[in-house]
């Protein structure tokens, strides 16, 4: 969502490295380049001008003209003014009384029910037992999505047949949930095309029946500045306590997700990116500032690997990598806990500089690949995936029919095997050394 926003940035600090020293005027010089891009990225004109005073007033202080390395100085205050307006430090849900009670708010459209799935599955996956409850009457698909979604992932659904008033279906939930010892309710309410006076007094009547802890607004990213005003007018009707931004993994220009905390002062306590159950993440604005200006987010990227895979497997696949013994079998294993991960470009640009690298030496990530190599590997025998040498090229040719892929397809992917295996083999010996023999520098 930020490439074109990161792509400027970059420039901007190149420029920056090339002079010896920071002055007042390419100070001015950036910034004006750094105010047309986040315009551009439909960012709030109030919040870039914020963002702007707040560079310049640090960057033209004696802390950056007496400093080593100014250049570095500059983007680090850039990287904390970006942190900041993001909201500075990220803010967990509010758990308060059983059930803890959490309003779902928004427009149609914008992933409100399916957000609701997700943040039941996130918080059962922190050891709380959820409750997710149809309170969406408008919308005659929601009801019946919210249930299928609710059990293709193991959550237990409010049943409402036979209400046909949201008010009803809340304040029963309410109850049963308390019989039941659910510690935590999530109420999907109704949603329209834009914000109207009906829709706000259902609203104000459900929040009053429900008390809840957290009113969460569910803000389509792609939706730009609209997103922002409708956050809030939400606010000013209801009250809202944080904000999920959805679809931060799509092509928009980012300005909702740069202005939403400024404006409307509450928290964005979570994003969504994708439409899997498990595509929901908490908010860090320092991680998310880092992104941008594609210096990484590593920390999200060890605590997804963490979650795709369990210590036990990690220690085996490290023994077997020691042993050398490491066949294509535990290759395709691997291959699963990476695709749990997401998706594969969103992982990649947690590594640091690498969408630079991407860009400029034009590096496309194809989801295709992974699939064409699964279906390679299932397509052989158990045998095979063992012990790779015995594969002439009459297996090859039956191994490719079965995948549907090529004889070209299935060589290319055991000479990389090979190739990955030396590689390992070379980094047990000689530690960096040996890797460095591996890798252009």
């Amino acid at each position: 969502m930020f490439d074109s926003l990161s792509d400027r940035l970059r420039g901007v600090f190149k420029k920056i490295r090339g002079h010896g020293r920071i002055t007042e005027k390419n100070i001015e010089e950036a910034l004006r380049e750094v105010r047309i891009a986040l315009l551009e990225a439909d960012v709030n004109y109030r919040v870039v001008k914020d963002f702007i005073e707040g560079v310049k007033g640090k960057a033209l202080g004696e802390e950056v003209l007496l400093s080593v390395t100014p250049s570095q100085q500059f983007i680090k205050i850039v990287r904390d003014e970006l942190t900041r307006i993001l909201g500075g430090d990220s803010e967990e849900l509010v758990f308060k009384g059983k059930p803890s009670v959490i309003m779902m708010v928004g427009l149609q459209g914008s992933g409100k029910t399916t957000t609701t799935v997700k943040l039941a599955r996130f918080v059962k996956s922190r050891g709380r037992s959820p409750y997710v409850v149809p309170a969406d009457l408008s919308r005659p698909a929601a009801v019946l999505q919210l249930k299928k979604l609710s059990d293709a992932n193991g959550i237990d659904c409010f049943d409402v047949e036979g209400y046909a008033d949201p008010v009803k279906i809340c304040r029963e939930a309410l109850r049963v949930a308390r019989i039941k010892g659910y510690d935590t309710l999530i109420v999907d309410t109704a949603g329209r095309l834009h914000i109207d006076d009906a829709l706000m007094d259902e609203l104000r009547m459900v929040r009053e029946v429900l008390s809840p802890q957290e009113v969460l607004f569910v803000a389509d990213a792609m939706t730009g500045q609209d997103a922002v005003k409708s956050a809030s007018g939400f606010d000013e009707a209801v009250g809202i306590t944080g904000i999920i931004l959805t679809k931060l993994d799509g092509d928009a220009r980012g300005g909702a997700a740069l202005s939403m905390r400024m404006v409307t002062g509450k928290p964005i306590k979570f994003v969504g990116l994708g439409e899997k159950a498990d595509a929901l993440e908490v908010f860090h604005p320092d991680r998310l500032s880092g992104r941008i200006m594609d210096m990484g987010d590593v920390l999200t990227l060890v605590e997804k690997a963490q979650e795709a895979m369990d210590e036990k497997k990690a220690r085996e696949l490290e023994k077997k990598i020691k042993k050398d013994s490491f066949t294509l079998e535990d290759f395709r294993e691997h291959l699963q806990h990476i695709k749990k991960m997401g998706p594969i470009e969103n992982i990649l640009s947690m590594i640091p500089g690498f969408s630079n690298i991407a860009k400029t030496r034009g590096i496309k990530v194809d989801e295709r690949n992974i699939v064409r190599v699964e279906a390679i590997i299932n397509s052989m025998t158990r045998e095979e995936r063992k012990n790779p040498s015995i594969l002439n090229a009459r297996r090859r040719r039956r191994i490719a029919k079965g995948s549907g892929t090529t004889v070209q397809d299935v060589n290319r992917l055991v000479k990389q095997y090979n190739e990955m295996r030396k590689m390992m083999k070379v980094i047990r010996k000689r530690g960096a050394e040996g890797l460095r023999r591996f890798l252009p520098m």
